[in-house]
This record gives structure tokens, sequence and C-alpha cells, in this order.
């Protein structure tokens, strides 16, 4: 195994991992090359790609005839009912077995809430490192710690995005008076994060490190500036190498640093689909590359692995499907998406969660606005919402089949009048059937599906606008029990998939400002409203099949 396993790696490579090469450091010399090798944004991608089975695989090939280490940028423990069932402690567990020796937080670490996630460090074999974690300007962890191969010390720095506070649930971050006491260092300048980055680098050279390795949750999307990789980079120095995720990317560059030094950069992409590598040569070059895996088999089931790291994805598969049995919660109605009457001429059940509203879509509805930090306005589609819960006992798994599609809670700030052109939308089709017929929380409306719907489709069948000259079919929108005002601004709750993504064909949220972007999975957030907001008991409020008359449909005289 590990002979072929060393001809799949240098087939990975050859088919055109690139590498960059920083100058020659003068550091003592090493003995043999040491091989950092790094994951991110795994999101509980624990058997697809490469999964934990093959990173363990790689890590043990290559330890032979190299120093190896094994690191984590972020965004390791959400993302998969495995992360979401046993809040993250299945990821931890697997990690640990693999020899994970140093990791950094992602946005997503905090998705289970900040006492939750410093549980979880503490049962982690490995440090969490971050430069700009604090609480209330205290750091929460080391900014960096110093390895010694050789009598070569390299020092890893870790940096946390600070699009934390938006990307994650805010509320997380404060104290019970609602105001934030962990924060991120994110000035608008970015000049607070620059600095406690070069202040960690110096501190780590006046320790003797010969080398500086960044691990880091920064990314390249430009909404992140001034927190961007690239603005840190540019404006810090001692910095050699750059590990990074949260952007999903697999760039492998040569960045500038301020003084025009040469930093390599790389990342490594999502779900263990590769798998980075930083070479610290014996002769002092730095160079960066990925083992790719790009079969639709995941490595562990088309190489049949059998190791340390397959031992424990079967470990947390079997907790996982343990839990998904746990009962906890109940039910005191059914909560529907058929029909509670009507039938089909087979005696098939009639499903109206894409054009009516019902108990289970206000539920859901409800769980988004609740989660989201009490917004005025949620909406959920119906498409989304896709199986019924019987009355009785809830599972973890009863639960989850209801969300099973991944999509995440994201906050927006919207105008009255986009909340108007979204309804619309959500009515153009009845009364036929539309999975972006949106359940709603924090509003009511009527509808007349008599009237022509005035909306504008694109080629693609995607919202393209209102035509004026039509009357609209949806009237007397009450937001919180006031009418709407188009002029006003509301904050609206939903998934990444509606909101971000025009899921649906919804095109009129885009440009809109994001408040919180992807900060828990669907499924988690019903289970969150209905085990704590409810209590555990689904019941008062939720007992008309056809839902609270949020949603109604009426018809000019």
């Amino acid at each position: 195994m590990k002979k072929l396993l060393a001809l799949l790696l240098t087939f990975c490579l050859l088919l055109g991992c690139c590498a960059a090469f920083a100058e020659e450091a003068a550091a003592p010399a090493l003995e043999k090359n040491l091989v950092i090798l790094f994951t991110s944004d795994v999101h509980c991608g624990i058997d697809q790609g490469w999964g934990y089975a093959g990173l363990y695989a790689v890590k043990e090939s290559l330890s032979a005839d190299n120093h190896v280490m094994l690191v984590d940028d972020g965004d390791a423990i959400q993302g998969e009912p495995i992360g979401t069932m046993t809040t993250g402690e299945g990821i931890i567990d697997i990690m640990n077995a693999v020899g994970y020796d140093l990791a950094v937080p992602g946005n997503h670490e905090f998705d289970y809430g900040m006492d939750r996630f410093l549980e979880l460090t503490k049962k982690a074999n490995f440090p969490y490192l971050s430069c700009n974690f604090n609480k209330e300007g205290e750091l929460v962890f080391q900014p960096y710690v110093i390895k010694e191969f050789d009598g070569v010390k390299i020092a890893f720095v870790g940096v946390c995005t600070p699009m934390t506070l938006r990307s994650s649930t805010p509320r997380y971050f404060m104290n019970d008076q609602g105001e934030f006491i962990y924060g991120f260092l994110q000035d608008d300048t970015g000049e607070a994060l620059y600095a406690a980055v070069q202040k960690s680098v110096d501190n780590a050279r006046a320790e003797g490190a010969n080398y500086v390795v960044v691990l880091a949750h920064l990314g390249n999307e430009a909404e992140c500036s001034p927190w961007m990789y690239s603005d840190v980079i540019a404006n810090t120095t001692g910095i050699d190498a750059w590990l990074d995720g949260h952007s999903h990317d697999t760039e492998q560059t040569v960045e500038k640093n301020k003084d025009g030094a040469d930093v390599v950069r790389s990342a490594c992409g999502t779900k263990l689909a590769n798998i980075g590598a930083l070479t610290i040569a014996k002769d002092g070059t730095i160079s960066s590359q990925l083992f790719g895996w790009d079969s639709s088999i995941a490595a562990p089931k088309l190489l049949a692995l059998n190791n340390a790291g397959s031992e424990a994805v079967a470990a947390a598969s079997d907790v996982l499907n343990a839990k998904l049995q746990e009962v906890v919660a109940k039910t005191a109605v059914d909560l529907y998406i058929n029909d509670p009457e009507a039938t089909t001429d087979e005696g098939k059940p009639v499903r109206i969660i894409r054009r009516a509203e019902t108990n289970l879509g206000d539920l859901c509805a409800d769980a988004y606005r609740d989660q989201g930090g009490n917004t005025d306005i949620a909406f959920v589609n119906g498409g989304g919402i896709r199986v019924q819960l019987n009355a009785g006992d809830l599972t973890l798994n009863n639960i989850l089949s209801v969300h099973p599609f991944g999509n995440s809670l994201t906050v927006i700030e919207v105008t009255g009048q986009q909340v108007l052109d979204a309804l619309e939308w959500s009515v153009h089709s009845l009364p036929g059937e539309f999975g972006g017929f949106d359940q709603v929380s924090g509003i009511t409306f009527e509808y007349d599906s008599e009237i022509e719907s005035p909306v504008i489709q694109d080629e693609s069948k995607m919202f393209a606008g209102i035509d004026d000259t039509k009357e609209r079919r949806v009237r007397n929108v009450l937001v919180g029990g006031e009418p709407l005002d188009p002029e006003k601004t509301y904050t609206l709750a939903s998934h990444d998939y509606q909101l971000l993504n025009n899921g649906d064909g919804y095109t009129m949220f885009n440009g809109c400002k994001v408040l919180q972007e992807s900060v828990k999975l669907d499924n988690q957030v019903l289970i969150d409203y209905i085990t704590q907001t409810l209590g555990g008991v689904v019941g008062e409020g939720y007992d008309q099949p056809y839902g609270q008359g949020r949603i109604v449909s009426v018809h000019a005289e």
C-alpha cells in the first residue's frame, strides 16, 4: 500500500500542482525535508475526496523520508450531519486520531456556540492558534508556537478572519446585555490585524525562529477586504509562507510583502479534494503543492484503506447513526407538507407546501427568524421542506430529514420594495406548484391568483422585474402587524440558496447588505429552534394544519 500511495502522490503532483519558491533563507540546515501537510474548509467531509483515511495514509507515507507536520486552517467541524449531530465532537475525535499538530479557528468553528467551541478545543490533542481572536482585548489562544526540527526553528502564527462576526452567529460573541465581548481586530482599515500579525512574527523571530509560517483563515474574496490574505502580506514583513483557507480556492502564488520579499501562499480548496503540502527543503527553499484527488470514488473506498483514519471515521459514523435515533423533542400535532384532507384520484397525498401555507412551513420560517436574531421577516422555500412530522417523539433524524440540502442561515437588509417583489415571485406560479413558494414569518399578506402575474422572467426563467402596467397579485402586506413600507429597510432571514445564490430565481436580493452569512445549516436552525426556543415541544401556535393565516388567498369581486 505504501508503494502504491507513493506512486499516486507522484502522479497527483505531475497532474499540474504548481510550485513556488521563496528566496533561500539564511538558517541552520535541515537534515531532511520538512513537509507541512495542511487541510482547510473540510466542512465535515470525512469520507470525501482523500477522506481522513487518505490523509492519514499520505501523512504516514511521507513520514518515511521527511519530517511531517499536519495542520488545519479552519472550518473543519461544521457542514455535514456528523458535525451537527455531535456539535463538532465527532470531527475533533477524528482529527485527534489522524494526528493533527496545530489548527486555527475558521468562522464556522463557532457555529455551535462559544462555550461549545472552547469545550471542543480542550478535547483536541492539538492547540488552536490565533493572534487576533480576543475576549475584551485579551487573546483567547496562543498567537504562535515554535516547532524545532534538526535544530531549525519554525514558527506557526494563527490568524482568524474578522468576517467571523458576520458569518457565524453574532450573539455567540456577545454578553447577556447584547454587547460584543469577543472580537477579531475587525477595524475598517485592517491596521489592527496587520499590527497583531506583525507583533507575533517579530516575537517569534526574537525567540529564534528561522522560518515563519502563517496558518490563516482569511481567503481571497474581495468582500473580505481589508482582511484578505493579500492585504495582510502586503502590510507585514518576516513571513516566509502563508497557508490559507476560507475562500475554498486552490491558488498557489508568490506574494510580495511590505519590503518586496517573496511569500509563498497556498490554499487547498474544500472537502478534502486536495491535501496541501508546504515543503521547507534541506537547502532552505520553500515550495507549495497540492495532492489532488479527482476520482468520483473517494480514496478510502477506492483504495480500501484500513488505518487509524478509517477506524476513527467508522467510529464517528457509528456515533452519528446512534445520535440520529435519539429522541430530542416531541410534537403534539401533525406537521404537514401535504393536504391533511385531500387526496388524488389514486388515493395519494396532495402536496401543498409549494403552493400554500402549512403549519410545518410556519415552524420552519419561525425557526429562521428566531435563529437569525429575531429578524423582521423570514422566508423559507417550500421546496426545501421535504417531509412531514407526525405527532409524537421527534428524533434528530426526523428533523434532519425536513431540511436535507445543507443550505445555511443568512441574514440580509432589504427594502420593502424588494420584499414586495419577492412575494410576487413567490406566488407567480399559483395555483400551480413552485419550489420557490415561500413559507413566511413576521409578515402576512393576501394574494389573488386569478390576476395574471406581473412578474417578468428572463430567458433562464429567473426573476427579471415587474410589469408596472399590470396589477399585482400581492396586497395588504403587514410586517409585525404594520403596513409594509416600500422605502423602509427590513432585516430578512432565509438561507444562502435564496438570498445569495439566486436559488429558485430570486434575483431581487442581489447587492443587498449581508448581515450574517451562512452561519449554520438549515437542519441545525430547526433543531436549535425546537429544542432550545420551544423547549423541545412543538404544539401551541402550530395546531392548525393550514397555518396561522399568514398567506391568504383572496379573489377580486
